[in-house]
């Protein structure tokens, strides 16, 4: 099949998603990350960091957390999206 586009455009939104915070309190809602995966993730120093650390764990675990976390992106970051989804 297809890639899923969080992993086709992988490279593109660790570089340019900025509004993190609003998605990954709704990727902890949602239990896509427990409590610990949350304090660990909002340490970390720059936008490029957390993403990079939700692609190396939470978002490997199965495609319904890619789901989940395409959704949040399209509500947070609507036109980051709408960009890529022309490439």
């Amino acid at each position: 099949g297809a890639a899923h586009f969080v992993d086709k455009h992988r490279v593109q939104l660790i570089q340019r998603v900025s509004n993190i915070a609003p998605i990954l309190d709704e990727l902890q809602y949602k239990e896509v990350i427990d409590q610990e995966q949350y304090d660990k993730i909002r340490a970390l120093p720059t936008s490029q960091d957390r993403m990079r650390e939700l692609y190396s764990g939470p978002l490997k675990a199965s495609a319904a957390c890619k789901d989940i976390f395409y959704e949040s992106l399209l509500a947070n970051e609507k036109f980051l999206v709408e960009d890529l989804s022309k490439k």
